[in-house]
């Protein structure tokens, strides 16, 4: 049979720019978000929820665009600007981006996230906007300071918002040093963060299954069947040459695994393929060689089926 590239040249469906195939209209008035964590953000469950959370449950209409993106449509601009002016928000303890619907989606389109963060442990003398700003910058770029050095300062903390890289790992701390030389240590705190990986601290996995994490368990995993394989070099050869099984299996074929550290072939089918080489039941020896190199799965079900 012909295939569809053989029948006729596969050419591009044009879409008419008429208003009627449009929803740029109504796109206007709009919101577009990406779940960070989508094993653990149900989009069908987030467009139900959130309107209801947000206390517009009449006024807003969600759609699942895919499994990480989803999109709000608003009736007024008032609440399509309250909900964005919320900040980073979270869904089922996991944060999400959120930003209004553009008709070109620039390539860094959702993967920034307003942020309030704390600033602690800031030193006694660099009590300064500027110093405040400085040290926001390591986060990500900074849109805001909540901080006076004019005013009364009620909390041991200043914050500064910053859109943050949802693609890096949170930052806990930072050494900064001083004007001269002393090295203070300033702590950060992120506001409405709830989960993240505990390991290497981003917002898109949980701990169990951190890529850096299942890589280093593949690497131990890996480093312990290559030392057991060369622990299994220095002990006697399972194929021996006055056994049954040499000259059926050889000695590469059964000996141990380097990637999982354990036998090729289960002990007991070796030990069934063993007695049926040695058994008295009138079959020749060399025909039951001959038998024994088909598939050891088959061979099993033959030696259960004689006994």
């Amino acid at each position: 049979a012909m295939s569809l590239e053989e029948e006729e040249e596969d050419k591009p469906l044009i879409i008419s720019n008429k208003p009627e195939y449009s929803s740029c209209g109504n796109n206007a008035l709009s919101n577009i978000g990406r779940v960070l964590n989508p094993d653990c953000q149900r989009i069908s469950h987030l467009v139900m929820d959130l309107p209801r959370k947000w206390g517009k449950r009449d006024r807003i209409r969600g759609f699942a665009l895919s499994n990480e993106r989803f999109q709000f449509f608003f009736k007024t601009e008032h609440d399509l600007v309250e909900i964005l002016d919320k900040g980073m928000q979270c869904f089922n303890e996991w944060a999400m981006a959120m930003e209004r619907w553009v008709e070109r989606s620039p390539v860094d389109f959702l993967q920034f996230i307003p942020i309030w963060v704390q600033i602690r442990n800031l030193h006694v003398n660099q009590y300064r906007s500027q110093t405040v700003w400085d040290i926001g910058k390591v986060l990500g770029e900074v849109k805001e300071i909540a901080f006076d050095d004019k005013e009364n300062q009620s909390q041991p903390y200043v914050r500064v918002k910053v859109m943050f890289d949802e693609s890096k790992p949170l930052r806990k701390s930072k050494v900064i040093q001083l004007p001269d030389g002393e090295k203070a240590n300033v702590n950060f705190y992120y506001k409405r963060i709830q989960k993240r990986c505990f390991n290497c601290q981003r917002l898109n996995h949980e701990k169990d299954v951190c890529p850096l994490l299942v890589r280093t368990r593949q690497e131990r995993a890996t480093g312990r069947g290559h030392r057991v394989a060369e622990e299994r070099k220095e002990q006697e050869p399972i194929i021996k040459s006055s056994g049954p099984l040499f000259g059926v299996l050889s000695e590469d074929q059964v000996d141990v695994n380097p990637i999982t550290g354990k036998l090729k072939i289960n002990p007991e089918v070796l030990e069934d393929l063993r007695r049926y080489l040695v058994a008295n039941n009138g079959d020749d020896l060399s025909v039951k060689r001959g038998e024994s190199k088909v598939p050891l799965l088959k061979r099993k079900k033959t030696l259960m089926h004689r006994r």
